[in-house]
C-alpha cells in the first residue's frame, strides 16, 4: 500500500532514533507513530533532541487517543468505559485517502531483505524457535475476514473455551502496526452480529485500558505498579506454604505437575501465542507456584515477553498485572493469594 502512495521503504540497522534524525535532514515536519512503553517513547525524546524540526507522533495504535479518552490512570474497565463511551463514534471513522506522492524525491540505500545472510547478522535468540504465525497486513486481513465470517456470531459464548478457536488472532498484527484497530472495529461494527458487542468491548474499552495504564504508571512492569492494597494481601501471605514450588527454569520448559498448564506453556513458545483465558490461569498459577509475589512477577513478565508474539506490549503489561490485582477489586481471602 505504501508503495503504491510512492513512499520508499528503508530498511537500516541502526538506532531508531539516530536514523529518525538523519533521515529527516531539512524537512520540515517529522511523524512517527505513538510510542507508551518505556524504550520507544525514550527513542522519541532523544529524536526530538536532535532534530530541527517538529517530531509529531501519530495515535493510530488505539481508537481514542490515550489523554482524550482519560486525563489520568483508571481504577478499571468500569471506570474508562464510561468516561470513552460517548467519544468512541468521533473516531471509528475511515481514514481519508491520499493521493500519491512525488516518487523519487529522496533515495537512501535499504538493507536488501532478500538476502539468506540478512538475520546471521543480527542479535537474534537463537533459543526462541521461529513462530508459525505469519506476518503482513495480507494475513492480518485473512485472518479478519475468516474471523467476521465464521466467528464472530458465536464469539460472546465460545470465546473462554481454548478448545475452540473463536478468537481473532489479531493482537500480534496490532502489536506490529500491520493493521488499524479503527479499521477492525469498523469491520466488527459493520457486521452486525450478536458478538460484535463483546468484541468491541475487548478491542477498544480492555485494549485502551491497558494504554492508560502504561501511560500513566511509569511503574508498570513491576509490582510497584499494584494498588496498595494488592502489595498488602500479597505480603501478608507471603509465608503461606506453597504445595508446589518451580524454578524459571522448570517454568519456561513446561515441567510442572500440570498438564493444562504445561499445553498453555508449549503453546506459547511453540506458537508465540496462548489463548486468553488460558494466560490468566497461566499467570495465576505462577503466584501459586513460586516462593515470593516478586519472583511470580518477574518471572510471568519473563516468559510473556520473551515468547509471546505480542510481548513488551501494554496488554502484556497490564494482563501479568491484573493477576496480581490491578484492575480489580478485593475478593474473599484464601491462601497465598490473599484477596
Amino acid at each position: 500500500r505504501m508503495d503504491e502512495l510512492g513512499a520508499q521503504l528503508v530498511v537500516r540497522r541502526v538506532s531508531p532514533p539516530e536514523l529518525c534524525v538523519e533521515l529527516s535532514g531539512d524537512a520540515c515536519l517529522a511523524v512517527v507513530d505513538r510510542g507508551y512503553t518505556r524504550e520507544p517513547s525514550e527513542w522519541y525524546s532523544r529524536a526530538a533532541a536532535g532534530l530541527k524540526c517538529p517530531l509529531v507522533q501519530v495515535e493510530s495504535n488505539v481508537v481514542v487517543p490515550v489523554e482524550e479518552a482519560s486525563p489520568k490512570e483508571e481504577y478499571s474497565a468500569a471506570t474508562l468505559r464510561r468516561k470513552i463511551k460517548d467519544k468512541v463514534q468521533g473516531y471509528l471513522k475511515p481514514l481519508d485517502e491520499f493521493p500519491s506522492l512525488r516518487r523519487g524525491s529522496i533515495y537512501v540505500e535499504s538493507m536488501n531483505l532478500d538476502d539468506p545472510k540478512l538475520l546471521d547478522a543480527l542479535d537474534i535468540d537463537r533459543s526462541v524457535a521461529g513462530s508459525s504465525y505469519r506476518g503482513g497486513r495480507g494475513e492480518a486481513e485473512r485472518l479478519l475476514d475468516k474471523f467476521i465470517d465464521d466467528k464472530l456470531d458465536g464469539y460472546d459464548e465460545k470465546r473462554n473455551d481454548p478448545t475452540l478457536d473463536m478468537v481473532s488472532h489479531m493482537s500480534p498484527y496490532l502489536h506490529f502496526g500491520q493493521i488499524s484497530p479503527v479499521e477492525i472495529a469498523l469491520r466488527v461494527k459493520e457486521a452486525a452480529s450478536d458478538g460484535s458487542e463483546a468484541y468491541l468491548e475487548e478491542l477498544i474499552v480492555r485494549r485502551e485500558l491497558a494504554v492508560n495504564f502504561i501511560h500513566y504508571n511509569p511503574r508498570y512492569d513491576g509490582m510497584g505498579c499494584l494498588p496498595d492494597w494488592c502489595r498488602k494481601t500479597l505480603g501478608e501471605h507471603r509465608d503461606d506454604p506453597r504445595e508446589y514450588v518451580y524454578t524459571l527454569k522448570e517454568f519456561e520448559e513446561a515441567r510442572t505437575h500440570d498438564p493444562y498448564w504445561n499445553a498453555a506453556q508449549r503453546e506459547m513458545v511453540e506458537t508465540g501465542k496462548m489463548h486468553g483465558y488460558m494466560r490468566m490461569y497461566w499467570g495465576k498459577k505462577i503466584i501459586e507456584w513460586t516462593q515470593t509475589p516478586e519472583e511470580a512477577y518477574r518471572t510471568a513478565l519473563y516468559l510473556n515477553n520473551r515468547y509471546e508474539l505480542d510481548g513488551r506490549d501494554p496488554n502484556g503489561f497490564a494482563g501479568v498485572a491484573w493477576c496480581f490485582g490491578k484492575h480489580d477489586r478485593p475478593w474473599k481471602e484464601r491462601p497465598i493469594f490473599g484477596k
